[in-house]
């Protein structure tokens, strides 16, 4: 008896010495994470900014305490982070240059329109900028083809194929399944609920993604084309040669590239430009050491601020702490805080959104036409500012566009699920109930609308449409018959737009804040940004435990992951829909 106490002890003494030391470890990591992420960043003499690009680029990227534990995984990057540590290696003396290592990377056009555009600013400071890949995906060339030097592995590929967009139609799928999408919709153009109804692309939707993929490409050709010098129509020609799989001595003799060396030599060369041996250490910061560089130009004492709020993200379907997504209720709390804020003399609205819920648009809608009464309010548009996007984005004073934005795309749908097929013939389940009156029971998944409850549907969604139009007619001094002309859903890049005169602008969000800072009137200000993001506290405090699963489907699945986003949604959303398709794919 005494030996068995004696081992029962010593293993519960065991179990708690380990579960101390756990929690030591534990509370050490914590720590040594918070520190590591508050830490200021001091640049080396002679330094070279590493910015490597093989992942997913979001509008503003904030890692989870989850994801900093995995850090060797994460490959997200915010776009905020990326322009602005461009815009630090431009301006402070000791880093030489820009060491571009581009890899397996998806990215929207009108983001890496942005980093292009930056990276041809930094380049007028002299310093060298020079690219290398052993694969260059389409986008990631495109970003590169900005620099001094491009070069590519002996034995690696460059790929130029021009665009294709690829949507993939569930309707004989949800029919396996016993599901049948009940639609109703306004605008010939609206295809966001094509997948549900069809198999393929009917004709306008063919037409109009045509046409933006031709005005897509048109930038990036021409983008290229400035880079790298050579004309429209041979780096079309090349497109049709499917570059991908050329050997990479065509890249050298085509010009798309400049030369071949494997990853060690590209070591040597940057020594070289750097004044080093090859004996010496080459001194590199990566993107998050140079958001953790202090910023050069002093800050202003003035109290003047001009406000950047961003708004990304579906609105109202997807503000868990796992993907991005625009909250009504909160982005209409903080701009009436800025509104009420006399320090705050302009608005920049930065909106990355495929739209969403109607009835959230509508609410930040009349948020911004309040802000807009009492201050300058300009509308910087990313990769989409579409249907709800731009629901959001009409009432402002300005807005500017990238011209690869996808926008517009004004209309309204409502759909609901009939499951009464997978219910009742495929799971055998059958349901029975009463009611007080004929309709209480609309919307019920066991049994499909009737004919007096689908008119009430369509009733509702086209009043949801004469709203939106109405809004966007009169936030762009567009006469009502002429703006639903170019309504009906249809989706414009930012340079079809301009024309259109639905967008002021072609720029990035700098030009936004400099329009913003002359309508202000204010020339001496501080620039800062919301929302705030959240210390490493109260991320470990609100942090979902599915956050982590999540992230690591995103990153498994990559752009097929909006499929099973949708999935995931499908009972969550509201009843009418204000946005894009829901699983777009362009490469």
């Amino acid at each position: 008896m005494k030996e068995f106490l004696r081992s029962t002890l010593a293993t519960i003494t065991g179990v708690l010495i380990c579960g101390f030391i756990f929690i030591i470890l534990g509370i050490s990591t914590l720590v040594g994470i918070m520190a590591s992420s508050e830490t200021e960043t001091v640049v080396p003499p002679n330094s070279v900014f590493t910015l490597e690009l093989k992942g997913t680029i979001q509008e503003r990227y904030q890692p989870s305490p989850v994801d900093q534990f995995f850090e060797d995984q994460i490959s997200t990057y915010g776009l905020e982070d990326i322009l602005n540590a461009i815009q630090k290696a431009k301006e402070n003396d000791l880093i030489k240059g820009i060491y571009l290592h581009t890899g397996a990377l998806s990215c929207s056009a009108a983001s890496l329109q942005a980093i292009h555009r930056a990276l041809a600013d930094f380049k007028q400071s002299g310093k060298f900028l020079v690219a290398y890949a052993d694969a260059y995906t389409q986008g990631g060339y495109y970003v590169a083809s900005v620099a001094d030097k491009v070069i590519v592995n002996p034995v690696g590929s460059l790929s130029w194929h021009g665009l294709a967009s690829e949507t993939m139609f569930l309707k004989d799928f949800l029919a396996k399944i016993g599901v049948k999408m009940q639609i109703f919709r306004v605008g010939t153009y609206k295809s966001a609920v094509e997948p549900m109804m069809s198999t393929e692309m009917s004709p306008a939707n063919r037409e109009q993604t045509q046409a933006f993929l031709e005005s897509t490409w048109k930038s990036i050709l021409n983008d290229v084309s400035a880079s790298r010098h050579i004309s429209a129509d041979s780096l079309n020609l090349l497109a049709d040669r499917n570059m991908d799989f050329q050997p990479a001595e065509t890249y050298v003799s085509s010009g798309l590239a400049d030369t071949l060396m494997y990853q060690d030599e590209v070591l040597s060369y940057l020594k070289s430009l750097t004044g080093l041996s090859d004996e010496d250490d080459l001194k590199t910061l990566n993107l998050d050491e140079m958001t953790r560089v202090k910023a050069t130009a002093p800050k202003s004492k003035t109290r003047d601020v001009v406000a950047v709020y961003y708004a990304y993200g579906e609105i109202d379907n997807g503000s868990s702490s796992y993907d991005e997504g625009i909250n009504s209720e909160k982005v209409t709390k903080d701009l009436r805080d800025l509104r009420k804020d006399k320090n705050v003399k302009a608005v920049v609205l930065r909106v990355n959104s495929p739209g969403g819920s109607a009835y959230g648009s509508e609410q930040i809608w009349r948020e911004v036409s309040l802000l807009k009464a009492e201050k300058p309010v300009v509308v910087s548009m990313g990769d989409y500012a579409a249907s709800g996007g731009y629901y959001i984005s009409c009432a402002a004073h300005k807005i500017v566009a990238e011209p690869t934005t996808l926008t517009g795309s004004i209309g309204i749908f409502g759909m609901m699920p009939d499951a009464s097929e997978l219910l009742n013939n495929k799971l055998g389940l059958h349901f029975d109930g009463v009611k007080t009156h004929k309709m209480a029971d609309m919307g019920s998944m066991s049994r499909p609308f009737n004919a007096e409850e689908s008119a009430l549907m369509q009733q509702m969604v086209n009043q949801g449409y004469a709203l939106f139009t109405k809004r966007c007619a009169e936030g762009r001094h567009i006469p009502l018959e002429e703006l639903c002309k170019i309504a009906e859903g249809r989706v414009w890049t930012g340079s079809m737009a301009k024309e259109l005169k639905l967008v002021d602008e072609l720029g990035g969000l700098d030009t936004a804040i400099q329009l913003a800072a002359q309508l202000g009137k204010v020339k001496d200000y501080n620039l800062q940004t919301y929302p705030a993001k959240e210390d490493f506290l109260t991320q470990l405090l609100n942090t979902r435990t599915d956050r982590y699963i999540h992230s690591q489907l995103q990153e498994t699945f990559g752009e097929y992951y909006r499929s099973f986003d949708w999935i995931r949604h499908l009972g969550q959303s509201d009843r009418l829909q204000a946005r894009l398709p829901f699983n777009l794919r362009i490469q």
